[in-house]
């Protein structure tokens, strides 16, 4: 399980960071990783991403997720731009490698 983050492109996280303006744009995702599938849920704003509210889509377990690098890794989700940070780029590698994806 992991957090992300779906916005546009990084510049959005840079303003909300100094201004909050861009906040409504962010999404804040939840994903979780199963031997069986890939749920990415929606989560609240406030939570950040930990508090899961509803299903957003399911993926088949055999979609590659990475590889991820940077403080801010980008990856595709759901036909959106999705940014996780480092602390869970672990995260993403082992879901890969457990799908059959050689780092």
């Amino acid at each position: 399980m992991f957090i992300a983050q779906a916005a546009p492109n990084f510049g959005f996280f840079l303003i909300t960071y100094l201004t909050g303006l861009t906040m409504s744009w962010i999404k804040y995702r939840c994903v979780a990783v199963t031997k069986d599938a890939i749920y990415v849920l929606e989560s609240s704003k406030l939570s950040g991403g930990a508090k899961p509210q509803s299903l957003v889509a399911t993926l088949p377990r055999h979609t590659r997720l990475g590889p991820v690098s940077g403080r801010w890794g980008r990856m595709n989700l759901i036909g959106e731009r999705h940014w996780v940070h480092k602390r869970f780029h672990d995260q993403v590698a082992a879901a890969d490698r457990d799908a059959g994806f050689a780092r």
